[in-house]
């Protein structure tokens, strides 16, 4: 006999525990308006659970938990399109890329995931069909008590109501207001924290986190629910699938998929999404964004504020002010990037990071007044309890420069107190020493940042510079080749001296490779353009 009902009268969890408590056999349908989900029980252990259109498909959690890589569930879903009546999990078993106890594994991580969300629903319909089983082949199942999950869905449920109230849905997009691991609160990150933090830009969706962070939906909402609680996060604006594509499935597939190859490093496949999305859509947001991220990591940085600029008011005008500044900064554009930081400010007024940037951006213009003037601003915000490192590395070199040595050693030594393993700060505050005289303290701190992992290019530099002082050309170009491996684009004054060992020691083609390169670094460089002169005529 079918057993059916309203949710609002009775819960799932309360249904399940009587069909478990009943050894009941059968399918427990559960529909809340378009959406809809099922559990099947075998003698009132649950088998097998989903629900439809949910992105907890067993690829995808896999990948998300970085236990095979995109390009590893591609080929799996290439070799199973061609062996029919094969699933997933045991292509990826046969391919080698999983084992057989981790398949089992996250697949009851699947099932239960499952039956937790739908634990959540509140209102809707369900319906238990007697001996229905399911009628895939091939299916793994699983034997679950139904008692096991009713606490840890019990407790979900009571503190996902809570939950709801922050992050109403999953198409709601968040921004850092300030960084808790720099605010020096007495607040001690979870894990899941930790993992999420790196994605809340303003830009990404709740989805798009917890896709990122390999999180399933309670993780994700429950760690940035902590962080809304604590005053770190808060609520940009919410971009539902309808609004970012208009309701073309094609666009959406194609967002999608290049967001998942961009996510595994193809930037090549995720390229080649973007522009079919472009092609469907010019203007689309999503597509342009992630275009011009692409090529900025390239380093191409005019096609990238192309994208950019192509991306309509208001999607992400922070994120696109801060990414289009950071690209201006990197053309030596100086003027125009503190136009978009400023513009950013007017996007985020209480963003204290966007002072360090103009201060970055002021020192490359070398108006030393001006950096030091947005150092203050950053300092003195009410939300900076504990300044970040990139503070006191900048302090350090604009102090520095405007001449106060003694106010630079003593942000530096502050700094080191914070962070101890920072290797600007380590490098700036040993260059300030050895400007005053200080060259054993100064070659000891470069020598703790080349400790760190990784080591610090310009302290090898630093060091190759003090050994080239004192005349020891062997470790001066032991210092120098142990930069550039690390840096090869580090400065051409590197390879100048590197050119200059080289041809005292009789190796002119090497001297020559090497001016060429600090040319081609530096093509105003007079010393580098002299000697390559020399070669002129051969």
């Amino acid at each position: 006999m079918a057993i059916e009902g309203a949710l609002q009268d009775v819960s799932l969890a309360d249904i399940c525990q009587l069909l478990g408590m009943g050894m009941k056999t059968g399918c427990l349908s559960i529909t809340d308006r378009s959406n809809f989900g099922y559990i099947y029980f075998e003698k009132g252990r649950i088998i097998y659970a989903s629900v439809l259109n949910r992105r907890d498909r067993l690829g995808e959690l896999l990948v998300r938990n970085h236990v095979i890589t995109r390009k590893a569930l591609s080929d799996a879903i290439e070799v199973q399109g061609q062996a029919k009546g094969k699933r997933l999990g045991e292509v990826l078993v046969e391919k080698g890329s999983i084992s057989q106890e981790d398949l089992q594994r996250y697949i009851q991580m699947q099932i239960e995931e499952a039956v937790y969300h739908l634990f959540t629903w509140q209102q809707g319909s369900f319906h238990f069909d007697t001996d229905q089983m399911p009628d895939e082949e091939g299916l793994y199942l699983v034997s679950i008590p139904a008692e096991a999950l009713l606490m840890e869905g019990a407790r979900r449920v009571d503190e996902w109501s809570q939950v709801e109230k922050k992050i109403p849905s999953f198409d709601v997009v968040f921004q850092l207001d300030k960084n808790p691991e720099e605010s020096g609160d007495d607040f001690e990150l979870t894990k899941d924290q930790k993992k999420v933090l790196p994605y809340i830009d303003g830009v990404r969706t709740v989805t798009e986190i917890m896709n990122e962070a390999g999180l399933v939906e309670f993780d994700t909402g429950k760690a940035l629910y902590g962080l809304i609680q604590a005053g770190f996060v808060s609520r940009a604006g919410e971009r539902s699938t309808q609004e970012e594509t208009g309701g073309d499935e094609a666009l959406q597939q194609h967002l999608n998929v290049g967001t998942a190859f961009y996510r595994s490093g193809m930037m090549e496949d995720a390229e080649r999404e973007f522009q079919h999305a472009l092609k469907i859509d010019p203007k689309q947001a999503r597509a342009n964004f992630m275009m011009g991220l692409i090529a900025f990591r390239r380093g191409k940085l005019e096609e990238s504020l192309k994208h950019f600029g192509a991306m309509p008011p208001g999607s992400g005008d922070y994120s696109i002010h801060r990414n289009t500044a950071l690209a201006l900064e990197l053309m030596g554009q100086y003027k125009d990037a503190l136009r978009e930081l400023d513009a950013a400010l007017v996007a985020k007024p209480d963003d204290h990071e966007v002072h360090l940037a103009r201060a970055a951006v002021h020192l490359k213009a070398r108006d030393v007044t001006k950096a030091l003037e947005a150092l203050r601003h950053y300092r003195t915000s009410s939300k900076v309890k504990k300044p970040a490192p990139r503070y006191y590395a900048y302090t350090v070199l604009a102090s520095a420069v405007s001449g106060d040595l003694d106010y630079a050693v003593a942000v530096g030594r502050e700094g080191m107190t914070h962070y101890p393993d920072s290797g600007p700060i380590l490098v700036n505050t040993g260059a300030v020493l050895e400007r005053r005289g200080e060259v054993d303290a100064a070659a000891a701190l470069y020598k703790r940042a080349i400790g760190l992992n990784p080591p610090v290019p310009q302290a090898h530099k630093n060091l190759g510079d003090q050994a080239y002082a004192h005349g020891d050309m062997q470790g001066a170009q032991a210092q120098y080749e142990k930069a550039v491996k690390l840096s090869p684009r580090l400065g051409d004054d590197v390879y100048l001296r590197l050119g200059t060992l080289a041809y005292k020691g009789n190796d002119r083609d090497m001297a020559k490779l090497l001016w060429q390169r600090a040319a081609g670094l530096n093509p105003h460089n007079e010393a580098v353009k002299a000697n390559l002169e020399m070669f002129a005529g051969e």
